[in-house]
């Protein structure tokens, strides 16, 4: 992103055939603002997660991360953008099972083509900051939960991005773990001055928001 660094949402609207998901939402999210996303099942959290990360394109609206209008950009430009600017953590950890946690850390640097030096750096202070530089060289299979949320969160910082989407980041730890992996990725993200969107149904996540909004009949709502 550049210029602030703003998210903003206009007027966007998103159905899946006569299913309406989004109907003229509008949102705001600040450069290095905490947001979490709650809403029911089904109420669309998910599907705004997808448009902001350029990972589906709106039915009408416009989406802007910075100067980036997404729905003037190209395939290509909005991958090479997501490659970029992002960075994602999904429930269900999304880990290449054939490489081990190290070469899942470094894959999006690897295809930032950051230098090799550089990159080892990176992924071996984010492996001592997240607390799992002891299995740098195990297999997704080979890991807790708890240690997989990690290395994603570690995937999806590499690369330094301004902003990370997170869809029920936490949803499948015991609550001890959640607790330390929210706080890994919130103090991480402050620090690089990322800013993060989580949809959760967790209240604990939500409480430690900036801000918390709410998807309702299709529009976006403030919750406090």
């Amino acid at each position: 992103m550049t210029d602030d660094g703003r998210i903003e949402l206009s007027a966007v609207c998103k159905s899946y055939g006569r299913q309406v998901v989004l109907d003229r939402a509008d949102a705001v999210v600040e450069r290095g603002e905490f947001v979490a996303v709650v809403g029911r099942s089904g109420s669309g959290k998910t599907t705004l997660l997808k448009l902001i990360g350029a990972l589906a394109s709106p039915d009408s609206g416009a989406i802007r991360l910075g100067a980036h209008d997404l729905a003037r950009m190209s395939e290509s430009e909005l991958t090479l953008f997501r490659r970029r600017e992002l960075g994602f953590v999904f429930q269900f950890f999304n880990l290449v099972p054939t490489l081990t946690v190290r070469e899942n850390v470094l894959l999006p640097l690897a295809l930032n083509r950051v230098a090799r030096e550089r990159a080892a750096s990176r992924v071996g202070e984010l492996l001592e900051r997240l607390g799992i530089a002891a299995c740098a060289d195990r297999l997704p299979d080979q890991l807790s939960g708890g240690e997989q949320q990690r290395v994603a969160i570690g995937r999806a910082l590499a690369h330094k991005p301004r902003l990370v989407v997170t869809d029920e980041p936490t949803g499948n730890l015991d609550k001890d773990t959640a607790d330390e992996v929210l706080e890994l990725l919130i103090s991480s993200c402050r620090e690089h001055g990322a800013s993060l969107i989580m949809a959760t149904h967790n209240r604990d996540a939500a409480a430690r928001a900036d801000r918390v909004v709410r998807i309702a009949a299709g529009r976006i709502e403030a919750e406090r």
